[in-house]
């Protein structure tokens, strides 16, 4: 094993979607975004169409495109960024649904294409995407005329479950969409987590599907493996790696692998980050380098051949934890070096 192996469990995917399909009445979709969040679209969104998804959210319409090549004909495609300029051709020939943003997306997509069909993004306070309210009301009458098929927004604050942001956008979107007889979609992962109220007609987790938080009971999908490449002793007082960060306080056996921040293995990476064998807990000592990271494995019997860096032990949380950072940025980050094991 010269490279670290990735290892993605398509099965864990599966059921982490029926899970969360199952808490609710509505359709649940599944967003794909960002190559899958980092984990390769074409299988994750083969996995997910097998157990039962029908519709998928990417960012942009060249997403929405590698994602039509990989499904083919069939699954709705919507593109959370709506329809930019330079857009037209992709989305009418990769069949893909943009969520109209603004007045100019929505007089883009009249002119250009007015029969091809179109959701309409709402912004009920998060101030990112979305029709503002006054927009909305000024837009209202042509966007019906033109019937869309979805009309969402997106929840700023869903895994605070506590937090008073949620109820006053779930107000918001519902004083917005009254009246309509329009599938509506409020919820992500966690707006699922919220209860009924924010479900709607269409729920589309994202970060849950691939065993991050706010889904506490989600499997694990994402398995690192890393192979150590040289294990050396270190005497009392002695440093580990670059700025003498690491003092050894013990007769020490560090473990060096073959894996660092160009693999996504962030270099702010502080203390906390373990890595395990056979479900022994090993801490990374000193800092993450490019290719490089050492590990203290003094108390395990012998010397490892690899280290786990993911899995079950240690999930994407924990190291984002580790790193100062969320779940989501360690999965979208994982390097393109690891060699890849679709697990089903």
């Amino acid at each position: 094993m010269g490279t670290a192996r990735l290892t993605i469990d398509l099965n864990a995917l599966a059921e982490n979607w029926r899970a969360l399909d199952a808490m609710t009445e509505a359709e649940t979709a599944a967003v794909v975004k960002a190559d899958g969040y980092g984990l390769g679209v074409a299988p994750v969104a083969h996995a997910l169409a097998r157990a039962g998804a029908r519709s998928f959210f990417v960012a942009v319409a060249e997403e929405g495109a590698a994602l039509r090549r990989a499904l083919g004909p069939g699954p709705v495609i919507c593109v959370f960024s709506g329809h930019m300029a330079g857009d037209t051709e992709l989305l009418r020939d990769f069949d893909l649904v943009p969520m109209l943003n603004s007045i100019d997306q929505m007089l883009r997509h009249a002119e250009a294409m007015p029969d091809h069909p179109f959701g309409v993004q709402l912004d009920s306070g998060m101030n990112r995407l979305g029709m503002e309210p006054a927009e909305w009301v000024a837009l209202r009458e042509l966007a019906l005329r033109l019937k869309p098929e979805l009309i969402m927004s997106h929840l700023a604050c869903a895994d605070e479950p506590g937090h008073p942001m949620n109820t006053r956008q779930l107000q918001s979107f519902r004083e917005m969409t009254e009246g309509l007889d329009i599938p509506l979609s409020l919820a992500a992962t966690g707006g699922i987590l919220l209860g009924p109220e924010y479900h709607f007609d269409l729920c589309r987790p994202g970060i849950g599907l691939y065993g991050g938080l706010p889904f506490a009971e989600a499997q694990p999908v994402v398995f690192l493996d890393v192979p150590v490449i040289q294990v050396r002793e270190v005497e009392p007082g002695e440093t580990v790696g670059y700025g003498n960060t690491w003092f050894a306080t013990r007769p020490s056996r560090i473990a060096t692998i073959a894996a660092g921040y160009a693999d996504g293995i962030l270099r702010g990476t502080g203390g906390g980050l373990v890595a395990h064998s056979d479900g022994h807990r090993c801490p990374v000592v000193g800092r993450v380098s490019m290719d490089l990271i050492t590990v203290d494995v003094t108390d395990l019997d012998q010397d490892p051949d690899h280290l786990r860096l993911l899995g079950e032990k240690q999930r994407v949380d924990d190291w984002a934890d580790a790193a100062g950072t969320i779940g989501y940025e360690i999965l979208t980050s994982l390097g393109a070096r690891y060699t890849r094991d679709y697990r089903e």
